[in-house]
């Protein structure tokens, strides 16, 4: 299994490649960032100078979307980092959420999705694609190669990652609720003529790591993560408006959001943030990861068996850099393959 970290780009900016670099020195394979512009600071400044004072981490958005970022430039950007510093880019791609709704715009189609995702894909792998009637290509890109994976939850958002997606990201991590996903996304794969094992499955949420597994250390714990549960409840009230109740998907899902309220994007990802507070206890437990090094490690093998190759942590709470450690040195450990020097 590999290991991600998310971070917001709060400024400093400094602070946000200082804990990529403190990722990498933990062992962690991946560095992705949230992609909104108006909260945080721009990630794909950002990016190249990770990229700069990292070796081998590999950086990029969880999520950005098709419509506040146009197509070509995306691919312009994530091409010419690979050919900066060695095909080290991956791209995350979705409907959208903070971009646009807080340019009071709204999510894109899926059909958008996928036509962006295509023409990233081409350009960002140095071949040319057809859009608005012209044949394009970077004629400086040469050995630039680059992923695109797509997030969902909603029945037709996990076909469209089934059928275009390099990888699948799913930001929750109960083991019930990621192994119905994957098995919707694999039977799209499938369905597609695709191989569903060259599909890499990213399981994202926020992992708090403890040290006593105390009542009063896990209140702690939900409270620096409820903020999770607001954010996933805005994607499954879109899932909600546009398939009714009685739709094929995780009834947990469903249930939760019947006390949400208006959101505040002004708090989007923070902990603390008072617009979460409808997210019952259960459903934090359930979607993230709390407790001692044991219980993450307990849940990331059952999260393992059921297929998913990379678990990314969001690191939006006051402990950060033990948690990082924990990971490090105990949890991270723990879940690669063992080899021994001498059989």
């Amino acid at each position: 299994m590999d290991f991600g970290v998310v971070l917001q780009t709060n400024p400093p900016a400094w602070r946000t490649v200082a804990l990529a670099k403190l990722a990498e020195e933990h062992g962690f394979d991946y560095v992705w960032t949230f992609d909104s512009h108006l909260l945080w600071q721009e990630p794909y400044v950002i990016y190249s100078q990770i990229l700069a004072e990292t070796n081998r981490v590999v950086v990029g958005p969880m999520v950005t979307n098709p419509a506040t970022r146009d197509w070509t430039v995306t691919a312009s950007v994530f091409a010419t980092l690979n050919e900066m510093y060695g095909n080290r880019t991956v791209v995350g791609i979705g409907r959208g959420d903070s971009a646009v709704r807080v340019l009071n715009g709204r999510p894109t189609t899926l059909k958008e999705v996928a036509e962006a995702t295509h023409v990233i894909r081409e350009l960002g792998n140095c071949r040319s694609v057809e859009l608005n009637g012209s044949t394009l290509q970077f004629p400086w890109a040469r050995t630039s190669a680059l992923e695109v994976w797509v997030a969902a939850y909603g029945p037709m958002a996990l076909r469209t990652a089934g059928e275009i997606g390099d990888g699948y990201i799913l930001q929750l991590a109960d083991v019930d609720i990621a192994k119905w996903m994957i098995t919707q996304v694999r039977t799209a794969a499938e369905n597609a003529g695709r191989d569903p094992d060259a599909i890499t499955f990213c399981v994202a949420a926020p992992a708090y790591v403890g040290t006593t597994g105390s009542d009063e250390e896990r209140v702690h714990m939900r409270d620096q993560c409820r903020w999770f549960g607001g954010m996933v409840g805005n994607h499954v009230a879109d899932i909600v408006a546009k398939y009714g109740e009685g739709n094929d998907f995780p009834k947990v899902l469903t249930d939760y959001i019947a006390g949400r309220e208006d959101y505040d994007y002004n708090e989007h990802g923070r902990a603390g943030n008072t617009h979460t507070q409808f997210v019952p206890d259960e459903i934090v437990d359930r979607f993230c990861l709390l407790g001692t090094a044991e219980e993450h490690i307990a849940q990331l093998e059952e999260l393992k068996a059921i297929g998913v190759d990379q678990f990314a942590v969001y690191l939006q709470h006051d402990n950060k850099e033990e948690t990082l450690r924990q990971y490090g040195e105990t949890i991270i450990p723990a879940l690669r393959d063992h080899v021994t020097a001498k059989a």
